[in-house]
Protein backbone atom coordinates (compact mmCIF):
# COMPACT_ATOMS: atom_id res chain seq x y z
CA UNK A 1 0.00 0.00 0.00
CA UNK A 2 1.05 3.45 -0.78
CA UNK A 3 1.80 5.84 1.74
CA UNK A 4 0.11 9.77 1.70
CA UNK A 5 3.14 11.52 0.66
CA UNK A 6 4.22 9.10 -2.11
CA UNK A 7 0.62 9.18 -3.87
CA UNK A 8 0.65 12.90 -3.56
CA UNK A 9 3.51 13.04 -5.31
CA UNK A 10 2.42 11.17 -8.18
CA UNK A 11 -0.71 13.17 -8.45
CA UNK A 12 1.29 16.56 -8.50
CA UNK A 13 3.59 14.91 -11.25
CA UNK A 14 0.22 13.61 -13.23
CA UNK A 15 -1.46 17.22 -12.59
CA UNK A 16 2.50 18.78 -13.79
CA UNK A 17 2.49 16.34 -17.18
CA UNK A 18 -0.85 17.56 -17.94
CA UNK A 19 -0.50 21.31 -17.84
CA UNK A 20 3.17 21.59 -19.07
CA UNK A 21 4.24 20.74 -22.82
CA UNK A 22 6.09 17.96 -23.37
CA UNK A 23 9.28 19.97 -23.91
CA UNK A 24 9.26 21.12 -20.19
CA UNK A 25 8.79 17.77 -18.59
CA UNK A 26 10.66 15.35 -20.47
CA UNK A 27 14.05 16.56 -19.85
CA UNK A 28 13.87 16.03 -16.19
CA UNK A 29 12.13 12.48 -16.84
CA UNK A 30 14.30 11.67 -18.97
CA UNK A 31 17.46 13.05 -16.51
CA UNK A 32 15.32 10.64 -13.67
CA UNK A 33 15.07 7.02 -15.55
CA UNK A 34 18.54 7.41 -17.02
CA UNK A 35 19.76 7.69 -13.49
CA UNK A 36 17.36 4.20 -12.48
CA UNK A 37 19.00 2.94 -14.94
CA UNK A 38 22.78 3.68 -14.27
CA UNK A 39 21.90 2.92 -10.81
CA UNK A 40 20.66 -0.87 -11.90
CA UNK A 41 23.80 -1.12 -13.85
CA UNK A 42 26.35 -0.60 -11.17
CA UNK A 43 24.05 -2.84 -8.45
CA UNK A 44 24.56 -5.11 -10.96
CA UNK A 45 28.18 -4.39 -11.82
CA UNK A 46 29.45 -4.59 -8.76
CA UNK A 47 27.15 -7.62 -7.66
CA UNK A 48 29.30 -9.85 -10.37
CA UNK A 49 32.36 -9.21 -8.51
CA UNK A 50 32.49 -12.55 -6.74
CA UNK A 51 31.58 -15.89 -7.81
CA UNK A 52 28.97 -16.07 -5.51
CA UNK A 53 27.20 -12.52 -6.74
CA UNK A 54 27.36 -13.64 -10.09
CA UNK A 55 25.71 -16.55 -9.48
CA UNK A 56 22.57 -14.32 -7.69
CA UNK A 57 22.86 -11.29 -10.67
CA UNK A 58 22.27 -14.41 -13.16
CA UNK A 59 19.31 -15.40 -10.91
CA UNK A 60 17.71 -11.89 -10.74
CA UNK A 61 18.37 -11.64 -14.30
CA UNK A 62 16.63 -14.45 -15.10
CA UNK A 63 13.62 -13.54 -13.28
CA UNK A 64 13.24 -10.47 -15.20
CA UNK A 65 13.09 -12.23 -18.60
CA UNK A 66 10.40 -14.43 -17.61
Amino acid sequence: MMDKSREEQIVRWARFVRENPRSKWKPPLVKFLDSQIEIANRFYSNLKRTKEGRKTAERLLNLKIR
